[in-house]
């Protein structure tokens, strides 16, 4: 795993292609090195209720959150964050010009004790893939 979980605010459903956002990340973050192909999953949610700044309702916000298993060394964690977020915050600029937007990234870990997995992605992939 690492799952990548981008949180918006619902005003930028217009303005901003999610699917899209959502695969740059997936993109960015295999390119990293630091994430199994298998594990990488990226989603999308919008917050229909929020308040930003001093309540003008064109502010918005994009949140992505990545948590991963505890276990990888500091650095590459440190390089996979700036890879992902230079991703996201080239595709969002454009956007971020036109409009008031803040775009901010954590990455978490999570105890694999607390936090049972299973799955069969790995199973249905290529061979090239795996």
């Amino acid at each position: 795993m690492p799952h990548f979980h981008i949180e918006y605010s619902a005003n930028l459903e217009t303005a901003v292609d999610f699917s899209a956002l959502c695969n740059i990340i997936r993109l960015a973050a295999i390119e990293t090195g630091v994430f199994p192909l298998a594990g990488v999953r990226v989603r999308a949610t919008p917050c229909p209720h929020f308040s930003i700044a001093d309540g003008a309702a064109h502010h918005g916000f994009i949140d992505i959150s990545i948590r991963l298993r505890a276990g990888r060394p500091a650095a590459a964690k440190k390089s996979a964050t700036k890879a992902v977020f230079a991703a996201a915050e080239k595709f969002i600029a454009p956007i971020m010009a036109r409009q008031p937007i803040a775009l901010s990234l954590e990455m978490r870990d999570i105890d694999p004790d607390l936090s049972p997995k299973t799955g069969t992605i790995r199973n249905f992939l290529t061979p090239e893939a795996k």
